[in-house]
C-alpha cells in the first residue's frame, strides 16, 4: 500500500486556490486540499528579494499521485515556477490515512464513502 504524503503549493489568489483544489479532488488525485490564507512568502527571484501575500494549499494524497499533482498544478498555476513540494506522513489517525489511500487513486477508481466516525 502506498504511503500518504502532504503536498504544499503557494498561490496568489483565492480563485486560483479553489481552481487547483477542485481539479485535484474531482479527479481523485488528492483526497483533500486545505486552503490556508494570510501567509507571506519572502524569496529571491531574478536577483531581487521579493515579498508577496499568498495562500497555501495543503494537499493530502498518496506517494503514487505526486507526479499527477505536479502535472495538474503546473497546468493550472500562473507562476513560471510554482512551489510544489511534498513531505511524507509518518503517522496519524489510521482511519484517516486509510481514507486518503482509498480516495487519492486517480480517475480510474470508483468513489467510496469517507470512513465512519
Amino acid at each position: 500500500m502506498a504511503g500518504v504524503v502532504v503536498g504544499f503549493v503557494t498561490v496568489p489568489t483565492r480563485e486560483l486556490a479553489a481552481t487547483i483544489a477542485k481539479a485535484l479532488v474531482s479527479t481523485r488525485v488528492a483526497a483533500c486540499v486545505n486552503t490556508i490564507q494570510g501567509i507571506t512568502s519572502t524569496y529571491m527571484w531574478e536577483g531581487k528579494v521579493e515579498e508577496d501575500s499568498e495562500l497555501l494549499l495543503m494537499i493530502k494524497t498518496q506517494d503514487t499521485m505526486k507526479e499527477q499533482v505536479i502535472q495538474r498544478v503546473t497546468e493550472l498555476h500562473t507562476y513560471d515556477v510554482p512551489e510544489v513540494i511534498f513531505t511524507d506522513v509518518t503517522g496519524g489517525l489510521p482511519a484517516y490515512l486509510k481514507w486518503v489511500q482509498t480516495e487519492a487513486v486517480g480517475t480510474t477508481a470508483q468513489a467510496r464513502p469517507p470512513p465512519s466516525s
